[in-house]
């Protein structure tokens, strides 16, 4: 029997891109709108964002709040793999885990910024024209009083994996691939997906640090190429931390204490200086580290222009510098 994926999440996420890749994976496309579009087509009537919501909104009080979800699963073929967009009322959702155990819903999201920017590059007259006026909109749209019209906030919470949209296509791509090896064997991946691969040869660099207390290294990549790479320790030409060169370290003080006597420069921060030494750009890359950054890397990686940062362990006084990276529009997530 075939897999059967269904797409919920906010306007712009990438539902769209998601299914268009799954589509060139063989899945079968189909879109819970499409029963609003005909509906409306059969009208005469315009066909909006607003008014498929209205609409979707009125077949679900006048048939069910289930309705498009049974209409749809009429279409479907146990033979076939099939991705179905637009689940926008848990109900919905629901139908399809009771009638298919095969089906996974999938909640595509993106920072609301990244979202709006989007929407602004598709041109579109009757878009939000700010930031603001796109948040209003869509608060309007994530919750309702009733359970037969539109509830996106009811229908993520039965979501069985999140799709997390903030990068480019081939993070995305890859991150839809390591979701269908989880979810099937049919779809295993046999090669380690870019996040595995870059984090592994950034532990792998962390083995040249010096430093007595803790091996961190961070590496920088851009279109999928390593630019820099950096690991903690004392500065070129001095000391080295493990013969003695940061007295802070040797002598072993408290983790996040004491951090302006230490004499070692942390992984991120070489990574930055060695791509600006070389005349490296290092603008709209990645930045992969062992651990994640502290306030000072965090403001190193805004002000050099870095997108994201991808970090596999925590630092204990990391809290600020996460506020600060997600205020300056930096993807951070751990991996």
């Amino acid at each position: 029997m075939g897999i059967v994926l269904g797409l919920t999440g906010e306007n712009c996420a990438g539902k769209g891109t998601v299914a268009a890749y799954l589509e060139k994976k063989g899945f079968y496309y189909y879109s819970l709108s499409d029963v609003i579009r005909e509906e409306l087509a059969a009208e005469g009537a315009e066909i909006t964002r607003d008014s498929l919501i209205a609409k979707g909104n009125f077949l679900r009080e006048k048939f069910g709040p289930a309705c498009l979800a049974e209409k749809m699963l009429l279409k479907l073929q146990d033979d076939r793999n099939y991705v179905i967009d637009s689940f926008r009322n848990p109900h919905e959702a629901e139908a399809f885990k009771k009638a298919r155990k095969n089906f996974f819903l999938l909640y595509v999201t993106a920072p609301s910024d990244v979202r709006f920017e989007r929407m602004k590059s598709r041109g579109r007259e009757s878009d939000p024209k700010t930031l603001e006026a796109f948040r209003t909109i869509e608060e309007k749209e994530r919750q309702s009083s009733s359970d037969r019209h539109q509830n996106l906030d009811a229908t993520r919470t039965l979501a069985d994996r999140t799709i997390l949209n903030g990068a480019d296509f081939p993070a995305l791509y890859d991150l839809i691939d390591r979701t269908l090896a989880d979810l099937s064997k049919e779809f295993t991946v046999d090669r380690p997906s870019w996040d595995e691969y870059f984090m592994g040869i950034a532990k792998m660099a962390s083995t040249r640090s010096n430093c007595i207390k803790r091996k961190v290294a961070a590496v920088i990549v851009r279109d999928k190429r390593i630019i820099s790479t950096g690991y903690n320790g004392t500065p070129r030409g001095c000391r080295n931390c493990n013969e003695g060169g940061c007295p802070r370290c040797n002598n072993f003080g408290q983790s996040g204490q004491g951090l302006e006597e230490c004499l070692c420069s942390h992984a991120e921060e070489n990574a930055i200086v060695q791509a600006s030494y070389h005349g490296i750009p290092i603008a709209n890359g990645t930045l992969y580290s062992t651990f994640s950054p502290c306030l000072l890397c965090a403001k190193m990686i805004i002000n050099g222009g870095l997108k994201e940062v991808v970090y596999s362990a925590d630092y204990s006084v990391s809290e600020t510098a996460s506020k600060l990276l997600r205020e300056a529009g930096v993807l951070l997530r751990k991996a």
